[in-house]
């Protein structure tokens, strides 16, 4: 790139490439804004020079404007980014949408009818505006499957595979995933379970409707048939457990299990008898696993949760967690009660947890189009960036729907879920937050004002945290303290609600669940009560 020069007229004139959309490349604005400094730097500025001063100050504002439109790139590569995700999105409902209104009961004309436009859609239109059409010809059915009061499986976790095409195990066995229903619970039956959280205006008045219960109840439409088993690695007493719970969920309730590579091959060196156990050979098939598994329990502490959560990409079963680690503020069941519990899992109904997930996309500043941005990663408990081996202080740039939120100076930014509220985040000095409050906690690691508290976000804000070009160092991104990445100046980071919860089972309900885990795992507010030292009353 050609150095900045001065024209005839005395004023600076920067060179810069521009691309084909009319944007300058990041690289461009880098080397255009370090040409800048060079100049300033080869140029000293003498007090007593007024001209020298106001070429200084006009260097500095090119200088600022080079580094806006850097940041405008990297938010609309953000934006772009979201957009397409959105699109995905869109495309997937509208193809459940499709297969829905096909298995719904129609027989006869209505069946012909509809055979009969698919084929003109197909003979007239392409594959973008055949699906528009066929989504808004669903819309204007009338309600089917649950109703007006319930909510379905494919409303709440996107589990619309239940009508798709029949799955098959490995030995050429028929198997058809098993349909569940969700639905608000009550206390009576005659309490106000149906109304919605609502506001309406009347007369001038603003008023709420009475609230009922929000604890989610699933109920099975059809029994479960597949369970999947995730054990903590390493841990003898846990492998004794597998051993003993899929003998029993084989021999009583004849059930089809799937467990890991790893531990399929413990079972059969223990005894050649778990032949029947299936597993998978490549991450393919971990992606079609939510199509085959009806229920997952796994055996560990919060980390095995974790682990779960991270195998699903998309959809995810029911978790049933067993607690055999150390804490275990999302394993509510004990190991010793096993049978029991897995009874009345399998029975239904049972209370439901629905943990909100936070999808994150790292944006690369030396990225050419959106398409080299990387594959989204999804995380249970939070996304943490920090200044790594650095003994500079991390600079970061926030912005919640592309609005500046402010600048992070300290040791990072922790953006978690209200799950992962008791893990790092609340460390860090975040708040506690009930697991079924959709938010997303804020906190930033030991910064450097004594003034900067951590924040509660609703929960559809798009946060984005960028390294500035100026900064002194590289920053480190980590998801759920794996996949750790490292963010150079310029790149950029971008975290939403991921459409996909990760449903865990009760076991009392919700809230029960969430208190007895911090009076139990924190101790929380444990204290002598206050000795009473006044008049007693002796009569």
């Amino acid at each position: 790139m050609p150095p900045s020069k001065l024209n005839s007229s005395g004023e600076a004139s920067v060179s810069c490439s521009q691309s084909e959309n009319g944007f300058l490349s990041s690289h461009s604005l880098l080397n255009s804004e370090k040409a800048v400094q060079e100049l300033l730097q080869e140029s000293p500025v003498q007090g007593s020079d007024d001209h020298l001063i106001e070429f200084s100050e006009a260097m500095r504002t090119v200088a600022k404007a080079l580094r806006r439109a850097a940041e405008a790139k990297a938010c609309a590569q953000a934006e772009a980014a979201e957009w397409k995700r959105k699109y995905e999105l869109e495309r997937m409902r509208n193809l459940q949408l499709e297969h829905k209104g096909l298995a719904c009961g129609e027989t006869g004309k209505d069946s012909s009818r509809r055979i009969s436009e698919e084929k003109s859609l197909k003979e007239h239109h392409s594959d973008d505006e055949r699906m528009e059409t066929l989504a808004s010809q669903s819309s204007m059915q009338p309600e089917y499957c649950c109703g007006r009061n319930g909510i379905c499986s494919h409303e709440v976790l996107r589990d619309g595979e239940a009508d798709s095409e029949p799955n098959f195990l490995p030995n050429n066995k028929f198997m058809r995933k098993a349909s569940f229903k969700l639905s608000w619970w009550c206390k009576g039956e005659h309490s106000d379970q149906h109304k919605h959280d609502i506001v309406s205006f009347e007369r001038g008045n603003i008023t709420t409707a009475e609230r009922s219960s929000r604890q989610i109840s699933l109920r099975w439409e059809s029994d479960p048939q597949t369970v999947l088993i995730l054990t903590k690695p390493n841990s003898t007493s846990v492998q004794i457990l597998c051993i003993e719970m899929v003998r029993w969920l084989r021999a009583q309730k004849k059930l089809d299990i799937y467990v890991e590579p790893r531990v399929r091959a413990e079972l059969l060196s223990e005894s050649s008898d778990f032949n029947f156990v299936h597993t998978w050979k490549d991450a393919n098939e971990i992606m079609l696993l939510h199509t085959k598994v009806d229920l997952v329990v796994t055996l560990g502490g919060d980390g095995t949760v974790l682990w779960a959560a991270s195998m699903f990409k998309g959809p995810v079963p029911p978790v049933v967690p067993f607690s055999l680690g150390s804490l275990g503020f999302m394993t509510p069941f004990y190991s010793e009660h096993y049978r029991e519990c897995l009874n009345s899992i399998l029975k239904g109904p049972i209370s439901i947890t629905l943990r909100h997930r936070l999808q994150c996309h790292v944006i690369r500043d030396d990225a050419k189009t959106e398409y080299e941005t990387e594959e989204p990663i999804l995380v249970l408990n939070e996304v943490t960036i920090d200044r790594g081996i650095s003994s500079y202080l991390v600079n970061l740039e926030c912005y919640c729907d592309n609005s500046f939120v402010t600048s992070v100076q300290g040791d990072g930014l922790i953006l978690s879920t209200t799950s992962g509220s008791t893990a790092y985040s609340l460390a860090a000095g975040g708040s506690m937050v009930h697991p079924q409050v959709p938010g997303i906690l804020f906190t930033p690691i030991c910064p450097h004002s004594l003034s900067f508290r951590p924040l509660i976000l609703p929960e559809h804000v798009t946060i984005r945290v960028q390294v500035p070009f100026n900064s002194r160092s590289q920053a480190w991104a980590s998801f759920d303290g794996k996949d750790r990445k490292q963010l150079k100046p310029g790149d950029a980071l971008v975290c939403s609600m991921a459409p996909w919860p990760v449903p865990t089972a009760c076991l009392v309900d919700s809230t029960n669940d969430f208190l007895r885990s911090i009076h139990d795992g924190l101790h929380w507010n444990l204290r002598k009560t206050q000795s009473f030292d006044g008049p007693r009353d002796l009569s």
